[in-house]
């Protein structure tokens, strides 16, 4: 079901620098920053021969990802982000399969403009995993 991982997100507790850091010191291409504020964060994309990095930093007072770099201040991986054909038809496999999805359940639309969807941590090994459709 699953396809190409899409990108790995890092939480990150200063965007600029992090961006800087891919940038300057990694030689990577990066994007310019973008809000998200149905989200709640604001993401610069890292761009890899086969994959992207995600840098993730709060936006606004109710961020969800607020409370991870409240645990974490220094940052670190927050999901891993798979591309799937159909996302409803995966939604639903996973969910007869005692998957939880995150949220209300419906795909909302992420950072590359297409229908995404997280799936809780505790049902895949500890990790948060997001669903994009390819």
């Amino acid at each position: 079901m699953i396809g190409r991982l899409n990108h790995v997100a890092i939480v990150v507790p200063d965007l600029s620098a992090a961006t800087a850091l891919y940038r300057d010191m990694l030689g990577a291409t990066v994007s310019i920053e973008s809000a998200l504020p149905e989200h709640g964060v604001t993401t610069v994309f890292v761009e890899l021969p086969n994959s992207k990095i995600e840098l993730l930093h709060p936006l606004g007072e109710n961020s969800p990802i607020q409370g991870y770099l409240d645990k974490n201040p220094s940052g670190g991986v927050h999901h891993l982000c798979y591309e799937v054909a159909d996302i409803i038809a995966a939604r639903d496999k996973l969910v007869s399969g005692g998957a939880r999805i995150l949220g209300d359940g419906e795909p909302r639309t992420g950072a590359h403009g297409k229908p995404v969807l997280f799936l809780h941590p505790k049902d895949f090994c500890g990790t948060l995993i997001e669903l994009e459709e390819a």
